[in-house]
């Protein structure tokens, strides 16, 4: 288990980190959301021993980490952290001996990691060559070439069409389910929501809400509203208590209410005001616990 403790970190007069702590247990992923700036980046250098903390511990099944214990761990900065000129099956396999690999094992490792990625045909090319989202794929193979107990994926989803986010995300799901511990940041929150059982949110240097995803929507004191009907919908939400936030996408209404709002009156309320083609009651989304959380 990944243990992030009572963490503190000030860069002069920016606080970074303000009592941080959450925890990753193995064959769990967990999410890792905040606005930009909120402490994310700083949080995961800390394990890596690139940013010292002012207080608190950092700590893998109850020991301090250490160089040893760092080898065993996966690593994806959302900076490129790769040679932009060497081949691209050369420097996985490089990385996978900076993790203590044998130079046999770490090639054909990376051969295969290569592959799965669908760069195969790739491997002989600099990195630089390659698109983006390809460049994030090789980042990726770097980090899992050498088997790592522990992954820490700082925004591995960024620049990936659909077809690579889907690649990515069953990787990351067998990953866990073969019993290690994935912590990644992510700004798409859907993609969490569908991901991750765990999740911590933070802002301003501070954990602001973690725990089950499941269990924190449950427990929430809002619901998530969404109506379509052939009238106006203000009409039915003008008036309403306990409406927090409202948006639209196309005909759609969305609204985040209060979970003790009487959606049965709301619901008759938009019967007399139209027909109704669409009416939806459920716990909320991560992005609307997100916007509570960090509003």
């Amino acid at each position: 288990m990944l243990r992030i403790d009572s963490l503190a970190k000030r860069f002069g007069d920016v606080v970074a980190l303000d009592d941080c702590s959450f925890e990753v247990s193995r064959g769990r992923m967990l999410g890792f959301l905040g606005p930009n700036g909120a402490g994310k980046t700083t949080t995961m250098r800390t394990i890596f021993g690139l940013v010292e903390p002012d207080a608190g511990s950092v700590t893998w099944d109850g020991e301090p980490i250490d160089a040893g214990s760092r080898r065993r761990f996966g690593y994806m900065p959302e900076e490129r952290g790769l040679y932009p000129r060497m081949k691209i099956l050369e420097q996985v396999a490089y990385m996978g001996r900076l993790h203590g690999m044998g130079a046999g094992e770490a090639r054909e490792s990376a051969a295969t990691w290569i592959e799965r990625f669908g760069l195969a045909d790739r491997a002989e090319d600099q990195l630089e060559t390659l698109s983006h989202g390809n460049q994030q794929r090789v980042q990726l193979a770097a980090a899992l070439v050498h088997d790592p107990e522990l992954l820490v994926l700082d925004e591995p989803f960024s620049g990936l069409d659909p077809i690579a986010a889907d690649t990515m995300s069953e990787i990351l799901i067998n990953e866990a389910r073969e019993g290690k511990a994935v912590v990644f940041s992510s700004h798409q929150l859907d993609v969490v929501e569908d991901l991750c059982e765990d999740v911590a949110i933070i802002n301003n240097g501070s954990i602001v809400v973690r725990g089950v995803v499941q269990d924190l929507k449950d427990a929430a004191p809002i619901r998530h509203l969404e109506i379509e009907l052939d009238g106006n919908v203000d009409e039915v939400l003008d008036g309403t208590d306990g409406i927090r936030h409202t948006s639209r996408q196309g005909d759609i209404h969305t609204a985040v209410i209060d979970a003790g709002t009487d959606v049965r009156t709301l619901f008759a309320k938009a019967q007399r005001t139209g027909q109704v083609r669409h009416f939806t009651y459920t716990t909320p989304s991560l992005t609307d616990l997100f916007r509570e959380a960090v509003k």
